[in-house]
């Protein structure tokens, strides 16, 4: 009963982790000639968070900037927890000063405890609407995150509890993550601060996550 208990509380925990999302952007500031973007953050998602981002901003008639992620939890060994992101965002619609943007991923990300291994592909996608200006900016967003295919390999001590536990790939029966903040920011030459914060409910609104919220700090620097 304690390992079910144990491998439960791990699974909720992985369900409702790492859902940071795209690079935080104040797309006025973002000029046409600056083309490298890059990031570093740290947030708490149920733990301490640290992550590293890399965008590329095409020169298109709609700002749009590929990217790539990674984030690690605190304390964690790398092999252990990681989660690694590509995609992209792109801000389609605009009005004065408020924008449109949107942004989807493909996700992969691994967690290991002493009962268990996961590796997981999924996806996500984000809209946010916001108020941006050369200096400073505010927005809301939303978004889903969704575990579309997971692998479980148990561990020794758990098939000694429970020898007929199998291994392997499953469905999206894992469910995923809606998630809805703030986030704004303060840019001056080529950089942005930036701070985003918001609540996490998973898809089936059944299971409340350890702890149903987020917030991240970011640095944004922009090379031509």
């Amino acid at each position: 009963m304690k390992a079910i208990i144990i491998l439960i509380t791990f699974i909720i925990s992985y369900l409702s982790s790492h859902i940071l999302q795209a690079q935080t952007l104040n797309w006025e500031n973002l000029k046409k000639e600056e083309k490298h973007i890059l990031n570093i953050n740290a947030g708490w998602e149920n733990s301490m968070v640290f992550g590293l981002h890399y965008g590329y901003h095409f020169r298109t008639e709609k700002p749009l900037v590929a990217e790539a992620s990674i984030s690690i939890p605190a304390g964690s060994y790398f092999l252990d927890d990681f989660k690694t992101k590509l995609g992209g965002q792109i801000s389609f619609y605009k009005i004065d000063n408020f924008r449109l943007n949107a942004s989807v991923h493909a996700i992969y990300r691994r967690y290991e405890n002493p009962l268990v291994v996961f590796q997981n592909f999924g996806a996500d996608a984000t809209v946010v609407l916001g108020y941006y200006k050369l200096k400073w900016f505010a927005s809301g967003e939303f978004g889903f995150d969704k575990a579309i295919l997971t692998r479980f390999k148990h561990l020794e001590i758990y098939k000694e509890v429970y020898p007929e536990a199998k291994n392997g790939w499953y469905g999206p029966s894992t469910g995923g993550n809606f998630n809805f903040g703030i986030q704004g920011g303060y840019s001056f030459n080529r950089s942005d601060i930036t701070l985003r914060a918001g609540k996490v409910m998973t898809q089936d609104f059944k299971i409340t996550p350890l702890i149903p919220f987020y917030v991240q700090l970011g640095y944004n620097y922009k090379l031509d």
